[in-house]
């Protein structure tokens, strides 16, 4: 199903076609197991999948330990490094499944000792979601 969406910027008018779909790429949930946040099928991002993609730009953005299921991809803006970028909904996930934390202390943690952290121009990106 798609819905029209329209705007205007200076002389221009645009409308395109969005399509509206019940999807959110921050959360994917699997029926078969409580706490599998990938889709069926997919593979399991690894530490040395994401470095051999890097690798292969030539890019050494700073990743962090152990969140690299959280990892969702990288940024980079014009004349700057690249930046590691990560979901703060899986890294939560994350630490509630392999450290058996309860989800206020993941985010405590994840909020003292990730987003706090102040590690250079290329310290990665923690994309939060809006609640509503």
């Amino acid at each position: 199903m798609f819905r029209p969406r329209s705007w205007s910027g200076g002389n221009v008018r645009y409308q395109v076609l969005e399509a509206v779909v019940d999807f959110n790429p921050f959360r994917y949930k699997d029926t078969s197991t409580e706490y599998d946040t990938m889709p069926k099928g997919a593979t399991v991002i690894t530490r040395a999948i994401i470095e051999e993609q890097l690798q292969e730009m030539g890019e050494t953005p700073l990743l962090m330990d152990g969140f690299d299921e959280a990892c969702i991809g990288y940024s980079q803006r014009m004349n700057e490094p690249l930046l590691a970028v990560y979901s703060y909904e899986k890294m939560v996930e994350v630490l509630m499944t392999r450290d058996g934390m309860d989800d206020e202390m993941a985010m405590e943690y994840i909020d003292f000792n990730c987003v706090g952290a102040c590690m250079g121009e290329t310290t990665p990106i923690i994309v939060m979601p809006f609640y509503t």
